[in-house]
Formats: structure tokens, C-alpha cells, sequence
């Protein structure tokens, strides 16, 4: 069965830690030290699960009153093109807007851009490097 949930455990986390080195780090070379950041502590991470094998993460934290950050979104290649990037972002939209959020913003790797867009995020800034990796800021009000 494939699932997405918020973390919930220290085995969870690592699973989702796991999936983001696979994608950031090894994928797609992004610094160790870029990837796992101060703020791991205070955002809320989730998971996806094929059965018992992790293959998505993401997480939000709260940046301003009412307004969320989603970021570490990923997938393992192996499950891209199969709707379940927008399994991820439908459980990490509900939980923001269940927990009084009412926007929500983004960096999007400037190729996922069309994906983002089809989830009525909006650009809002011009392409900038994160990581050395072309991005675009987006954001969608709940």
C-alpha cells in the first residue's frame, strides 16, 4: 500500500533523511552540509511508504504568523511520473491548512516548475541559484 503521513517517529525521520540524501545529496550533488540544516529541528517532515519502503519526503516550517514554508519535497526515481509527488503535497497541504495556515511558499527547482503550477502555485520571483541549482519562489494561499 502507498501512503504519505507526517512523521511520527525517529524511524520515520531517518527514512525521510534517507530518501532526501538519496535525491539531494547523491542525485543531484547538493552539499551534505546544504541538505541536513538547522532547520530539521523545527520544521515538521513527512514520509511516503511503497509498504515498508520509503521513496518521498518533504517538510514545512512555519516562517511568519499563519504562513508555511514546503521544502525537501523529493521523490526516488524509481516512483517519479506516477502522481505520487502530488500524494505528497496533498497530505502536506492538508496538514497546513488543518493546522491554520493560509499560505504557503516554496523554492521550486526551476524544471518542476509545471508541476507546482498544475497545484495552482504561483511564481513570484525571478530564477535564482539555491545549492547551484537554478529555482523560482512560488506560493499558493489555502
Amino acid at each position: 500500500m502507498v501512503i504519505a503521513k507526517k512523521v511520527e517517529s525517529e524511524k520515520e525521520y531517518q527514512d525521510a533523511i534517507l530518501v532526501r540524501r538519496k535525491v539531494f545529496v547523491e542525485e543531484q550533488d547538493v552539499p551534505l552540509h546544504l541538505e541536513l540544516d538547522e532547520y530539521d529541528a523545527e520544521a515538521v517532515h513527512f514520509v511516503a511508504y511503497d509498504g515498508e519502503t520509503p521513496f518521498g519526503a518533504g517538510r514545512i516550517r512555519s516562517t511568519e504568523p499563519s504562513i508555511g514554508k514546503v521544502e525537501r519535497v523529493c521523490i526516488l526515481p524509481k516512483y517519479r511520473g506516477k502522481s505520487f509527488g502530488n500524494l505528497m503535497m496533498q497530505c502536506m497541504e492538508d496538514y497546513a491548512f488543518s493546522n491554520g495556515f493560509q499560505k504557503l511558499k516554496l523554492n521550486a527547482q526551476s524544471y518542476a516548475i509545471p508541476f507546482y503550477e498544475k497545484r495552482q502555485y504561483t511564481i513570484t520571483s525571478p530564477e535564482f541559484l539555491e545549492a547551484g541549482i537554478p529555482h523560482r519562489a512560488m506560493d499558493k494561499s489555502l
